[in-house]
């Protein structure tokens, strides 16, 4: 159980210093995952940027990752769940334009014109609040691909055990402090999982090491 995101960062953090890396990039999944990046961030004294990804979810139920797009690819599909379901992708067309919209809002929104952090010949960390499918990590997965980085390492505070299994192959390193066989969902393993403001997104972005007039800040 960990008390909140920014406090299960910081434990991450502790971990992830241990670890060799090259010239490092902490990247969030907003909005859970960035105050649980920003510990690592600065801990690490590594810039702080985020990748952002959109759900694709079923007709039936918005909940169930269909597929997931990650800003600036092609969406990736859960081929298994579309076939028992009798859906192609093309079904999902609406919600592929929703998501690149939403994806390009988000960037503006947040980062307000900043330009991406080259991640060629980087390590990159990819953090969040933790998985309960893996479905966006997929997504996260071949858009970092595109990207070349030196090394990808997945940290998260909480995953069930199989999807620490799945994605473990997917990355150089997996850090995830609790895998409980018993997985409800991602926000039981913590005290207070309120939801993160697009303001606190904002205000971690800037707390950040080399955010300009944000460095060296503490963000609450």
């Amino acid at each position: 159980m960990f008390e909140d995101r920014m406090s299960a960062g910081l434990q991450l953090a502790k971990e992830l210093a241990e670890l060799p890396m090259t010239d490092p990039v902490v990247l969030a999944l907003p909005r859970g995952g960035v105050p649980v990046a920003l510990p690592i961030a600065q801990t690490l004294h590594a810039p702080l940027d985020l990748i952002l990804i959109r759900k694709i979810g079923m007709p039936s139920s918005r909940e169930l990752a269909a597929g997931a797009l990650a800003e600036g690819s092609n969406p990736i599909f859960n081929g298994a769940l579309l076939k028992a379901a009798g859906m192609k992708q093309e079904d999902f067309a609406a919600q592929i334009v929703l998501a690149r919209e939403e994806n390009a809002a988000r960037r503006a929104r947040y980062l307000q014109g900043r330009d991406p952090i080259v991640l060629e010949g980087r390590t990159v960390i990819v953090a969040d609040d933790g998985i309960a499918t893996g479905a966006t990590f997929m997504a996260a997965h071949f858009w970092l691909q595109e990207r070349k980085p030196a090394g990808v390492i997945l940290a998260v505070p909480v995953a069930p055990p199989e999807a620490v299994d799945e994605l473990r192959p997917l990355v150089d390193t997996l850090v995830c402090l609790l895998s409980p066989r018993e997985f409800w969902a991602v926000g039981a393993h913590y005290r207070d999982f309120t939801q993160t403001s697009d303001d606190e997104v904002m205000a971690a972005l800037a707390a950040a090491p080399g955010a300009g007039a944000g460095k060296d800040k503490t963000w609450h």
